[in-house]
């Protein structure tokens, strides 16, 4: 028998049965958080919904930026979604803690089912429905499983028989991220394999499994044919750096590899200086004034300010250097600049002085509020 629509509509899970609106950030930028789950000793998961019925929609491997109110400052940091998008309801980021990270210990410490935080999103090109194939391979490391989970849910929500080789890289079995879904989803789907790698037992756990990090061996016990795969990489920096190698020693055709990371490290001055030397040609240069730090830069005209305010020494927050993320928003109290960014700022954010620094060039003298 069908339940009555007056109870339907004391049902918050049917507000979702119905046609909804998508959440669009620009109109309404307001998350409402609805659980904390704890994933490991120092990850966790936070699900958000709109605060008005709405559903979200992105590509598994996107990101949302968040805009976090920390010790009277705003921070803002890029988070990758760890959700599927078959599953629209809500969206969820995993977080790892990280020592000494701002943002990481204020959302452990203090974000709680019902508190709100502002986000942009989702962005970003990592994903691999830009990339279809028949056989992937996904090599992730520490916290970087977060977008290749939301791929593997998605594929496995869609009953999609996709030929899918999952290693992941963790220093000991407790820190194995979506350990128990990994492994219920290779249960579920014969195509799916899913293979823990870690450096070390864990306290409480004798490590059965595959030891060590990662080689060119290793890979090729755990999927012979990874030379016909499309690979998608995610973690620290070094890991990435490693993969790469690895692979070029086996000679595999680096077009069909891709990776993402948001742990971007500053550029050696002598590359700033190449780029510089390379991007900006004209001699006419203005004069940047950051006003919290007191530094003043100087920055040629065909230049992005972060690059100038680097080859000056200077360390600011950044992140993707491509004016997706958000992170080196800063506000402008004097001057113009030309700015053509890919969806980091919101337009009432550029209409208030804002500009993301990192894809920003000065058309004349300018003051920021950095």
């Amino acid at each position: 028998m069908n339940a009555p629509a007056v109870a339907l509509l004391d049902e918050p899970a049917a507000r979702f049965l119905g046609d909804l609106p998508l959440w669009d950030a620009d109109c309404e930028d307001l998350l409402v958080c609805r659980q904390v789950r704890v994933e490991t000793h120092d990850v966790k998961t936070f699900v958000f919904q709109s605060r008005s019925p709405s559903l979200f929609r992105y590509f598994p491997g996107q990101f949302l930026t968040l805009d976090l109110e920390i010790g009277g400052e705003i921070v803002n940091r890029c988070y990758t979604i760890s959700s599927a998008p078959t599953r629209p309801g809500t969206v969820s980021i995993t977080v790892k803690r990280v020592p000494g990270g701002p943002a990481s210990n204020w959302l452990h410490d203090n974000l709680r089912a019902g508190d709100m935080v502002r986000a942009v999103g989702p962005m970003g090109e990592f994903t691999c429905l830009d990339h279809p194939a028949p056989k992937y391979l996904f090599l992730s490391g520490g916290s970087g499983i977060t977008p290749l989970m939301s791929m593997a849910r998605t594929f496995h929500d869609l009953a999609e028989p996709r030929d899918i080789v999952f290693v992941h890289n963790a220093r000991s079995p407790a820190d194995i991220i979506f350990r128990q879904e990994l492994e219920l989803i290779a249960k579920n789907a014969p195509s799916f394999r899913f293979a823990p790698v870690c450096e070390t037992d864990g306290s409480g756990e004798r490590w059965h499994g595959l030891h060590g990090r990662l080689g060119l061996d290793m890979l090729r016990l755990i999927a012979p044919d990874f030379a016909e795969r499309t690979i998608f990489t995610c973690g620290p920096a070094p890991y990435m750096a490693a993969v790469r190698a690895m692979l070029g020693q086996a000679g595999f055709d680096m077009a069909r590899y891709h990776e993402e990371s948001f742990s971007f490290e500053d550029l050696s001055p002598a590359v700033v200086e190449e780029v510089l030397e390379q991007e900006a040609p004209a001699t006419k240069t203005f004069r940047v004034e950051f006003a919290k730090s007191k530094r003043v830069v100087e920055c040629p005209a065909d230049v992005p300010i972060l690059t100038a305010a680097r080859t000056a020494g200077m360390r600011l927050p950044s992140s993707c250097t491509k004016g997706m993320c958000g992170t080196c928003k800063s506000k402008k109290l004097s001057g113009e600049v030309a700015m053509t960014h890919q969806g980091g700022i919101r337009q009432r954010e550029v209409d208030q002085g804002m500009i993301l620094i990192c894809c920003a060039k000065p058309l004349s003298d300018l003051v920021i509020d950095r």
